[in-house]
This record gives structure tokens, sequence and C-alpha cells, in this order.
């Protein structure tokens, strides 16, 4: 008898540690920390020796550092999309054909569209609290002002404090517009041929080789008229329509403030942990740092030694410190998986009217956003989970920001969506050491829309090759970026074509600096053979869908403007 008591409480014992072991690796409450246009060498972590960032860099010390982490995409909104939704952005229809890459108004009618399944929406249904403090970038509304189909709450968070759009130096006085140069560009060949047109049709009205209906004149020069006019006072009033501050659905202030507003976001996660440190949660902080226009509160300005932009990039540390404090606080540290990003690689091009350096620093990678070259697109990836994630490990295999979408979802034991393609893959046996493969056999870096490069990493290989098929036309010709044109583009004259396409094997070049040629690798045909066979299969696997990133549904549109007091009180308001 005393044999069987034993023997039941071993039972009894062994199913408690089980229950223990199970809970710590499943409903963990979930952080998500990512930085806007941050540089792979940017953090102590990643080698930076100049910048202090001792909170992120205490994310590597306790947790893992992915030395080859893959933005799906070089440019903000689509690299967003696949991150929230673990699938290429050309599935969802949010990749552009056209030069323009990203949402630039607040009123456009793309967006995420409501078929596409997020994270946040599985992890709301398994009872998450969910939040997205910070930018959004993936459109407002559709049809009306207020449909809000394209808005964070309709994506699966319960709560939203943030920019719709973006941070952009058109945002904030002093700072310069990332529209003037390209608006006078596109503006001036139009205007050249109205006026040619107009003093063309007054000459052979005067000479009376042509009659023209003085209402069909005046129709004209009104349309035109009107078109300037709106025009003229959209881009005056650029600051007052796009630059704004929400709270869920409603605007609180409008234009945004910059003042202590790293401090505001920061205030805003803390504050969502202690409401939520009871249930499970979903916190994603999408840091507006550090975007131009770049700002810092009193306590760091000028306390770098890389002026405004390092500035920025300590601030942004200090807030990643205090969402670690907050766990520990709240004594959530060791149930809380933490992942900290960055949308792309640094704006190598971002420098400011006044000479100075806006942009970060990609290490010793090549290029930088809109570009995949590895400066654009290797991003950090650090993963901290104390007692299941290893502590000071690091990865160097092929992982992608899409690998979220299945790792969180299944640690909320969540069902991964079956009528679609998930390109992501769990990146747990990997963080934990089960394996030592990364899933990804195959990447497709696309530019837009159009595929621009492929990454293959064979399983029987250290090799990790890369086939680029066209790539950015630098200019100046000699430098690291697009330096004329702000971003680099992705079709026409803005790149240049190759075939055979380049080749370089990123185990021994990580520099993209010679390409491999059939003279200096016997294998190279039967590499492109392996990679052409992989596009297509990838090709096939396409669907279309509607363009969300189509002129039309990129254009400002006054019917899906939001505005919190009226267009002729220039919307303005501080409810903060």
């Amino acid at each position: 008898r005393k044999k069987m008591r034993l023997l039941l409480l071993l039972i009894i014992c062994q199913c408690a540690i089980n229950s223990i072991e199970t809970h710590s690796v499943s409903n963990p409450n979930i952080i998500l920390l990512m930085a806007d246009d941050l540089g792979i060498g940017d953090l102590g972590c990643y080698g930076n020796r100049t910048l202090r960032t001792p909170n992120i860099d205490r994310l590597a010390e306790e947790g893992v550092t992915l030395t080859q982490h893959i933005a799906a995409s070089p440019l903000c909104t689509p690299s967003r999309a696949a991150f929230l939704t673990g699938r290429y952005p050309i599935r969802s229809g949010m990749a552009a054909f056209s030069r323009v890459g990203v949402f630039l108004f607040s009123a456009s009618s793309g967006g995420l569209p409501s078929e596409e399944i997020t994270f946040s929406k599985l992890l709301k249904q398994k009872g998450y609290a969910t939040a997205l403090i910070g930018k959004w970038h993936l459109g407002m509304n559709c049809e009306s002002s207020n449909d809000f189909c394209h808005h964070p709450l309709s994506h699966g968070f319960d709560y939203f404090y943030g920019l719709p759009v973006t941070n952009l130096r058109d945002c904030k006085p002093g700072q310069g517009s990332v529209f003037l140069k390209g608006a006078q560009k596109s503006l001036v060949i139009p205007i050249q041929i109205t006026g040619i047109a107009l003093v063309s049709l007054a000459i052979v009205q005067y000479n009376g080789l042509l009659k023209v209906s003085f209402q069909a004149l005046g129709y004209f020069l009104l349309v035109i008229t009107i078109s300037l006019v709106v025009l003229i006072f959209f881009f005056y009033h650029f600051r007052h329509l796009n630059c704004f501050l929400m709270r869920d659905h409603q605007i609180i202030q409008q234009p945004l403030s910059y003042e202590n507003l790293t401090q505001r976001l920061t205030k805003e996660a803390m504050q969502f942990i202690g409401r939520n440190s009871d249930t499970p949660f979903l916190l994603v902080l999408s840091y507006l740092h550090v975007h131009t226009a770049l700002y810092a509160s009193e306590n760091f300005k000028g306390k770098s030694k890389h002026g405004l932009y390092g500035d920025a990039v300590e601030e942004m540390d200090w807030s990643v410190g205090q969402i670690l404090d907050g766990l520990e606080k709240h004594n959530l540290s060791d149930k809380t998986l933490v992942y900290f990003t960055s949308d792309q690689g640094a704006h190598v091009e971002e420098i400011s009217s006044a000479g100075e350096v806006h942009g970060g620093y990609n290490g010793i990678y090549k290029g930088g956003k809109s570009t995949n070259w590895e400066g654009g697109i290797r991003v950090p990836g650090l993963l901290r989970w104390p007692g299941v994630v290893r502590a000071g490990a690091s990865i160097d295999e092929p992982t992608s920001n899409m690998d979220i979408f299945p790792t969180i979802v299944k640690l909320a034991h969540a069902q991964l969506p079956t009528d679609r393609i998930i390109d992501g893959h769990d990146l747990l046996p990997l963080l934990q050491g089960k394996v030592t493969r990364s899933k990804h056999e195959f990447l497709f870096h696309y530019c837009n829309a159009y595929l621009n490069a492929v990454r293959w990493h064979p399983g029987n290989s250290e090799s990790i090759w890369k086939v680029f098929f066209f790539t950015p036309n630098f200019s100046p010709e000699d430098s690291n970026g697009c330096y004329d044109s702000h971003v680099c583009f992705c079709h026409g004259g803005f790149i240049t074509r190759h075939d055979p396409p380049l080749l370089f094997d990123l185990s021994r070049d990580p520099e993209e600096k010679v390409p491999l040629t059939p003279e200096t690798e016997s294998r190279f045909y039967e590499i492109l053979r392996v990679v052409y066979q992989a596009v297509d299969n990838h090709t096939r696997s396409l669907h279309a869908v509607p363009n969300q990133l189509s002129w039309d549904n990129l254009l400002w549109k006054p019917w899906l403007q939001l505005c919190c007091s009226s267009l002729f009180e220039s919307c303005y308001c501080d409810y903060e």
C-alpha cells in the first residue's frame, strides 16, 4: 500500500512538472519591438563600438542573436505587411508595380486587405490582449473617412496608440521635404505641356486657323486652376493632414508633436503591460525611431557621438530598457518572449539640409533601404525568453521577419491558416538548439513587385548563394546608394539587368564585392539551374490579387481624410 501511495505521489509530481514545462513554452506574453530604418551596424551587439545600446545588447546577452535575419522587403509598408501575415507581400497585393512602394498619405484607399490573417487576429481569438503602439503604415480607410477597413483594430488589435502612416521630414517644421524635389520634377513637364497647349490654341485662334470654343477653353482653365489649388492646399497643409496621433479610432493630436514622443509611446506600452499582467498579451511596440524626421528629447539630445541620429538610437535603447524593467517589476520576464528587429536596413541616403548624416550604418554590408543588397534587408534579430531560449547564443542561418508569425501563433496554440501559403517557419526549434539548420532553403527578395534576387542555402552545404536578376544604378556611380533620387527604384532606367544573373556566395563574400563567374565557380550554371527551378515553383504559387499600391490606391482622396476639427480649421486639435 505504501508503494502504491509512493507511486501515485510520483505520478502526481511528474504531471505537475509536465504541466509547468508545458506552460513555460506555451501561451507566453509576446512583445515585438520594431525599429524603423535602423542599421544592423548601429547596435553594440552587432559590432558598433561608439553608440550606446546597453538595453538592446542585454537582449542579445540573455537571448539569441540572429546574424542572418532578413526583412521580407527593403521598404516599410511591404516589410510590415509580411511581418504581420507571415507571407511575402506580393501575395497580399502589398507590393507596388509603380515607382512608389509605400503609403504616403493618410487618405489613401489602399491597405492591408481584410482577407489577410494577421498574428494579432489569431492571438486575439485565443484570449490574448493585443495592442499596437507606434507606427502602423498599412492603410486606414477604403470608401469613407470612418470605415477604418485597414485600421489596426480591424486586424486583430484591441488597442492602438500611434501614427496611422509614418514619420516624415514633412511632419517636422524645419526638416525639409521628401516631396519637394519629386514634385518639382513631376510637375515641370505637365506645366510646360499645358503652357505650350494654351499658347498654341491662342495663336491658331488668333490666326483663324481653328475656332476654339471659349466655353471649352474656360472649362479647361477651370480644371487646371482647381487642380493646382487642391495640390497647393494639400502640400501646404501636409503636416496637418498626414502627421497625427490616434488612440483607437480617435485623433488625439493633429498635427503630431515630437515633444517627449518616445516617452509617451513607452508610457502607453508600460500601462498596457500593467493592465494585462494577469492575462496573456501581445504588444507590438513599433518605434518611430530612427526614420527621418529625426528627433530626441532633451535628456538625449546632444549626448551621443553621432549627432541627432545617435541621440535617437540611444533614446530608443532607453525605451527598450524601460520595457524590460517593467517586465521584471510585474514578475513577467520568464513568461515573456521579447523580439527586437528593424523593418529594413538603414537609409544611407538620408542627409540633412545642413549636411549632417541622418541615416544609419549597415556595417560591412552593401547598400541600404530600398535595395536587396544585404545592407537593405539584413536586419537585427534578437529574441529573449529566459529558461526557454538559449542565452548568449548566435545563429548564422537564414531567417526571416516572416518567421515571427508561425512562431508566436504556435506558442499561443492557435491554428495556422490552411487555406493559404505561409512563407515563414517556426523559429523555436532553432532558438532552443533542437535543430541547427534553418527551414529556409530559398528566400525570394522582391524590389516592390519585381523579383530582384534569390537566396539559396543548400541542405548539404555551408554555402549561401545569392542570385541577382537586376541591380539598382547607384548615383553617383561610385557611391553606396541612390543619392540623386533619395531612394533606389526597381525598374526602367533605374536598374541594370544581368544575363546571366550576378552570383555571390555570402558565406565567403558577405559584402557582395566580387560576383562569381563560370571561371571562378565550377558549379555556376548548376546553381542557376536550381535557382531558376525554385523561381518557377514560387511563381506558380502566386495568385492574382488586387494591387493595394496602385496609383489609384496611393493617391490622396479628400473624402477619406481624417480630421479632428474641419479642413477649414486646418485639422487642428491637441487632447494630449
